[in-house]
């Protein structure tokens, strides 16, 4: 497995975020690019374990864990928990390891954050690969979301979070095998104290998720974005974008219009698979050493 360093950094409303820095590719080429990776809305930077370790070769990853997940600082402030907050917390990375361009590879929530990332300092991104989402979320997935996150029971020990992971996620991974579901549970639960599992997340990220069942429009928005007028602006930039083929955040109407305002976008659709290909399918590494490969021209 690919060895990887801390990076321990400070928000700009004081919290201390932290992320994984794969930067062996730095010892045989200090020009490698870097890819920004970013998870979903419950999850952490061992989602990306798999595919580091495919692409650390040939490039520089960093990883980071948002903040109310993984390592990262709980912010007293739920209402921070939104896309905004999170990419200015981005932007504060990149700043303090003073890399002015990158790649972006965001799962879900952070392909989320990557679409207004590039809108909003577009010189700073040189490509993007989106995984399982785009610029509307459908409504089934959106309600899958508010049904689970921060409302599961504790678990007891880690049969019971294996058990529980598969009945949360097993309709978008029918073919996976108890073996799958412990890693999987591994990347979602660690030990407290006592010995017992616990999530690597703040619950009151769901917070913005419940504010969606209100009338409360700026909310709404902020959880579910339409993102249109963003992924209009970004159009010019190379784009992968991995989708599940089961998948409920991002139905095929939604990639169809993605592919007609922009023509050369690449798809790489993971059969039997839902939200979010964990991408460590066998199709998703040459896929993106592919397209980073004729992209960027290495």
């Amino acid at each position: 497995m690919t060895t990887y360093k801390d990076i321990w950094y400070t928000s700009e409303d004081g919290l201390r975020l932290y992320a994984r820095d794969y930067s062996t590719a730095l010892d045989k080429n200090p020009n490698a690019k870097t890819i920004l990776c970013m998870h979903g809305l419950t999850r952490n930077s061992a989602d990306f374990e798999d595919i580091c370790n495919e692409l650390a070769d040939d490039y520089r990853l960093i990883v980071v864990d948002q903040r109310g997940r993984g390592l990262s600082d709980y912010d007293p402030d739920p209402s921070n928990y939104n896309p905004l907050v999170y990419v200015q917390d981005m932007f504060q990375l990149l700043a303090k390891l003073k890399l002015s361009s990158v790649i972006l590879f965001g799962t879900s929530m952070g392909g989320i954050m990557a679409m207004m990332m590039a809108a909003m300092k577009p010189d700073m991104i040189n490509a993007m690969i989106i995984n399982d989402v785009g610029p509307e979320i459908a409504e089934k997935g959106l309600n899958r979301l508010k049904k689970y996150v921060g409302k599961s029971a504790p678990v007891t020990n880690w049969d019971e979070a294996l058990k529980r992971t598969a009945e949360i996620n097993g309709v978008a991974f029918p073919d996976a095998t108890e073996d799958d579901w412990f890693k999987f549970a591994k990347r979602l639960y660690r030990e407290d104290d006592s010995g017992r599992p616990v999530l690597l997340y703040d619950p009151n990220i769901a917070i913005l998720l419940a504010a969606t069942d209100e009338d409360q429009s700026d909310a709404t928005k902020s959880a579910a974005p339409d993102l249109w007028p963003v992924y209009e602006q970004i159009l010019d930039k190379p784009m992968l974008l991995i989708r599940g083929e089961l998948s409920d955040i991002i139905d095929i109407e939604c990639v169809q219009r993605m592919q007609q305002m922009k023509p050369d976008l690449e798809v790489l659709e993971i059969l039997n698979v839902g939200h979010a290909p964990l991408l460590s399918e066998v199709e998703v590494a040459p896929a993106i050493l592919d397209f980073l490969g004729d992209k960027l021209l290495k």
